[in-house]
């Protein structure tokens, strides 16, 4: 038969007769048949060729042509280049406890990898003959629980190969502090340096009325140093602190060099402007006091302490300017304890040259000293203790610029660096200022007026500040307290497009600052008078007992207040600073208005009672507005119904504990007399009945924030 494998069966065939040597190389190619890309690799998975060809001899296989096919000679045998390659076996199996493990990289060269994974312990199939090739060698599947009793398996089985598991770096020991706790770090000695700073502030204002009485003398002073404060804010102050601050920390952030530049070309601005502001101040000081006060102006003696006054208080506002932007500077690096606490050497200062002055010539009802009898070196030393107030201020301030790694070039480079745009940005501010402080210069004029009419001391501008001052501690201690921990949450909702949270953070915020504040603006109505007395005696029984009617005149004024604070954070929340000036515009109006009424309707010795309720009631008509802003802009709901009931409930349980707190405090003023003495007593026995009354009314009524802050206060202590 012509059998086409016919040579496989004799001998010598293929040109040997023998057939003993095989011919050398891999069986013959059909030069005229194209390779089948699909058949090439057909036998790689052969267990043929996993082993030295020439040691198997195939013969006995079925159509095998050896003549046609013979196999290599020993040593020549060459490994071909697979089309598909996998990597090398990983030393450790997988790790069945973890899902999706991450594949090894791509090798370099050229190399395909199954779509399946890299591993080929996790490859299913790559074709036919991977199929065909494993169909007798199937694996039982992987026990995925097979690491929770390695320990139980039979001897002899070979034990699955896990990775060693890490391990675990022992972590270094926690530092004292934190992120956390830094931050709670910087908020107390924020707090606390803001509120001893509130306190020698307090101190300041008794020992200043001590020395100078609340007559004529001391509001000349009050207007001189009044005018410094007020021309830094109108001048550069406002934009300073609302735009200038916020450039600032943004060039700090974004900047190559950290802000450093922008930095001390800011600084340099100011210093320079600040410093034309000062010369041209000081030249027309003159004119600032008439614009502050007729009264003052008009009379010589007045006049010319004021204007020497002055002239020692205006270079202040330089100090003023640098200080802010030191702090700022320091502020965006992270120290805020510094700006919040040199305020208070500020405050050390004035008080030790005020008790140096009152050491040497006594107190104002021991000396009766007026504009007309105060020396020149009396007024010296109080002006100069004045500005070396402020300027040690300032200058307490770099120690810790040196220490934050700050060091002030001045640059004047001002052009093209983004500071003719922060002007531009601060017109809104500007304004605000601006209708704020003409409210302020119309009740110091009428003020100033009223007093020297009257011809009583206690009925001038300085009575006015010291109980605006007693009325406004309450305010910036317990609000702003609460809403320095709403507020960043309302700012959060506020950009999260979430007025329903935007709503409830302003509603709790007032209900819980209400439960103090309610009680106390009623405190200062019942208790105004001995309050005063016992602080401002020093100054005569007469001016602290006017005083006592001013700060009874402003108590119920602090609802309101309080109110329109939390309410203008909800604008703040959502950046818009136009309805906070246009509300501030109508409470200024509103107080002038009411305030030149108050001066033509009531007599000389009322009229500053009259502009005290005045001022209440302008925040008022201003929480109206506001209000119904709000509610509107936070689609018609701002929880007026839960916050009405609080208040409502609140005024309630206050209204029967004044009347009594008051009627107390009154018979032992009558029983023991009217001296400082008598107003403690009087003080201590009317807050301890207006205390009891009020919790006793207030636990009848129910009123959930009481509850829930008694219970804090209870928890707080143990009990």
């Amino acid at each position: 038969m012509n059998a086409p494998y016919d040579g496989d069966r004799g001998q010598g065939a293929a040109g040997d007769p023998a057939g003993q040597v095989p011919p050398s190389g891999r069986p013959a190619q059909d030069p005229y048949a194209a390779p089948d890309p699909y058949v090439q690799d057909a036998y790689q998975q052969d267990p043929y060729w996993a082993h030295d060809v020439t040691a198997q001899d195939p013969v006995n296989e079925a159509l095998y042509d050896r003549a046609s096919h013979p196999p290599p000679p020993p040593g020549t045998f060459q490994e071909t280049t697979q089309l598909y390659q996998q990597p090398p076996v990983q030393q450790y199996a997988p790790d069945p406890r973890i899902w999706a493990q991450t594949p090894p990289p791509e090798p370099a060269g050229v190399s395909r990898h199954l779509p399946y994974g890299d591993d080929p312990r996790t490859t299913q199939f790559t074709g036919v003959d991977e199929l065909v090739s494993q169909a007798g060698a199937e694996a039982p599947p992987p026990d995925a629980f097979a690491h929770l009793y390695r320990d139980q398996q039979v001897a002899g089985r070979a034990p699955v190969a896990t990775e060693p598991e890490p391990v675990p770096v022992p972590a270094p020991p926690a530092k004292a502090g934190g992120r956390a706790s830094g931050l709670l770090k910087s908020s107390a000695l924020m707090a606390a340096g803001t509120l001893v700073s509130r306190l020698t502030g307090f101190v300041r204002s008794l020992v200043i009325t001590a020395a100078l009485g609340a007559a004529l003398l001391g509001d000349s002073y009050t207007v001189a140093a009044t005018l410094p404060t007020m021309i830094y804010i109108l001048t550069v102050g406002g934009g300073l602190n609302s735009v200038f601050v916020p450039q600032l920390v943004r060039s700090m952030k974004n900047d190559d060099d950290g802000g450093v530049a922008y930095a001390n070309r800011l600084l340099t601005l100011v210093v320079v402007a600040l410093g034309v502001i000062v010369a041209v101040a000081v030249f027309a000081a003159p004119l600032l006091i008439q614009l502050m006060s007729d009264t003052i102006s008009g009379n010589p003696a007045a006049n010319n302490v004021a204007v020497t006054f002055a002239r020692y208080c205006l270079p202040t506002i330089f100090f003023m300017g640098v200080h802010v932007v030191m702090g700022q500077i320091l502020n965006a690096r992270g120290k805020f304890g510094a700006m919040m606490w040199t305020p208070v050497l500020n405050n050390i200062v004035v008080i030790a040259t005020f008790g140096l002055f009152i050491w040497v010539y006594g107190t104002a009802d021991a000396s009766e000293m007026t504009v007309r009898t105060i020396p020149p070196d009396g007024v010296r030393l109080l002006g100069v203790g004045t500005l070396l107030g402020l300027t040690v201020q300032a200058l307490a301030m770099i120690p810790y610029l040196r220490e934050a790694g700050f060091r002030f070039r001045p640059r004047f480079d001002w052009k093209g660096h983004g500071l003719g745009k922060t002007v531009k940005l601060a017109k809104w501010t500007v304004l605000f200022v601006l209708a704020n402080q003409l409210g302020v210069v119309v009740v110091t004029q009428l003020a100033t007026a009223a007093g020297h009419a009257s011809g009583k001391d206690g009925t001038g501008i300085l009575a006015y500040s010291n109980a605006q001052l007693i009325w406004g501690m309450p305010q910036a201690i317990i609000t702003v307290s609460v809403m320095a921990a709403l507020l960043p949450r309302i700012s959060r909702a506020a950009q999260d497009d979430d007025p329903g949270a935007v709503r409830d953070d302003i509603s709790q915020g007032l209900r819980n600052s209400a439960v103090a504040i309610v009680p106390i603006a009623f405190a200062f109505l019942a208790l105004g008078v001995p309050m005063a007395t016992l602080l401002f005696s020093s100054s005569g029984l007469e001016a602290a007992r006017s005083m006592g009617f001013i700060l009874m005149a402003f108590g119920l004024g602090l609802i309101p207040y309080s109110v329109q604070y939390v309410v203008l954070r909800g604008f703040y929340a959502y950046e818009d600073t136009r309805t906070p000036f246009y509300n501030t515009v109508i409470v200024a109006a509103v107080n002038a208005g009411a305030s030149a009424l108050c001066y033509v309707v009531l007599p000389a010795q009322w009229a500053v009672v009259g502009m005290a309720a005045s001022y209440g009631l302008a925040y008022a008509v201003g929480v109206g507005i506001a209000w119904r802003r709000l509610k509107k802009r936070l689609g018609g709901d701002l929880d007026g119904g839960r916050v009405m009931r609080t208040y409502a409930r609140l005024c309630l349980a206050s209204v029967p504990a004044a009347l009594v707190a008051g009627a107390a405090a009154y018979f032992l003023l009558q029983t023991l007399g009217s001296s400082a003495g008598a107003s403690l007593v009087a003080l201590v026995g009317g807050g301890i009945v207006l205390l009891a009354v009020f919790f006793v009314a207030a636990k009848k009524m129910r009123i959930e924030e009481l509850n829930s802050m008694v219970g804090m206060v209870r928890g707080r202590l143990g009990r």
